[in-house]
């Protein structure tokens, strides 16, 4: 996805989704492979290098941006995962690449200051408290590792892919995870291709829930761009988006307020069904029948009075 000559590209374009993302994926590193080194800045101003942790930690490498619809639809389930997992065995990594949707707010990287700077803006934003590696002005480091938008791989100790997701998708990672940390303890080894190898499911539901929350990052022309480029399927994306936002900003509230309105609908139809079960508790000819019975009473008192 997104493999023009220009890296770093001003504006998102409909001719960038063409090509299926497994042909940029079948470059990518495979499962069995050496992990391609880096050695990278973080915004903690640490240097890091992935070789560093080569027989005492596995690591989990994301790559993302803040403008990227799967990076929001995915981050949130990684946070999980970086709080399941012992440091010990396991570190978090997040590499920050391109802008997907660049904008006036979150324009197309000119500088290493500039790609820190949007860095800095997801940290914030998306409460990442793993650490968040700067990639190079032209990506070399995502280059070598597929340049999808928003792969993750496990890096075993011995320094090898383990398994990797296309779309980074936490529940498949966690049980990737499970599997390696048990067969590391069992077996006493370093390697292991888990969980089948890899996730090569491509994004849904969750990433056009995201969508807009990620792109309006890039500023109002980023969002006019994406609904221009894609047209109708855009405009769909973009307002699904919006009307999803408070579900995704504010889930407890949301579901709290579901519960209410159902509680509340629940409670009227059961006065409703009260209400009719007491007017029909009596039979619908009762009134009749105590007519016929005043009638029958005034038959016999005039009888008698003849």
């Amino acid at each position: 996805m997104f493999g023009f000559t220009r890296y770093n590209y001003d504006r998102f374009r409909r001719e960038m989704l063409q090509g299926h993302p497994s042909d940029r994926w079948s470059r990518a590193p495979e499962p069995g492979d050496e992990a391609p080194d880096f050695d990278l800045r973080s915004l903690s101003g640490d240097q890091v290098k992935l070789s560093d942790f080569k027989d005492s930690r596995n690591v989990v490498l994301t790559f993302g941006s803040a403008t990227c619809p799967q990076t929001a639809a995915s981050i949130g389930g990684l946070r999980s995962l970086a709080r399941e997992f012992p440091r010990s065995e396991v570190e978090f990594l997040f590499i920050y690449v391109r802008e997907a949707h660049p904008g006036a707010e979150l324009p197309a990287h000119h500088s290493i200051a500039d790609k820190a700077r949007a860095a800095m803006l997801l940290r914030e934003q998306e409460q990442i408290d793993f650490p968040i590696l700067v990639d190079e002005l032209g990506g070399e480091v995502h280059r070598k590792y597929g340049a999808l938008p928003n792969a993750s791989f496990i890096v075993d100790k011995s320094g090898r892919i383990a398994y990797r997701s296309m779309a980074s998708h936490s529940s498949s990672l966690g049980a990737a995870l499970e599997e390696l940390l048990e067969r590391q303890k069992e077996r006493g080894v370093h390697h292991a291709v888990v969980h089948g190898g890899e996730d090569s499911v491509t994004p849904s539901l969750k990433t056009f829930l995201n969508a807009y929350r990620a792109i309006e990052r890039g500023g109002y022309d980023a969002v006019v761009n994406f609904r221009g480029e894609l047209g109708i399927p855009g405009r769909v994306v973009l307002r699904g988006g919006r009307m999803a936002r408070p579900i995704t900003d504010h889930p407890v509230i949301t579901i709290a307020s579901a519960v209410g309105v159902v509680a509340a609908v629940g409670l009227g139809l059961w006065a409703g069904y009260e209400l009719r079960k007491r007017r029909f508790a009596r039979r619908p000819y009762d009134a009749y029948r105590k007519f016929e019975k005043r009638r029958a009473d005034e038959d016999d008192y005039t009888a008698v009075g003849i």
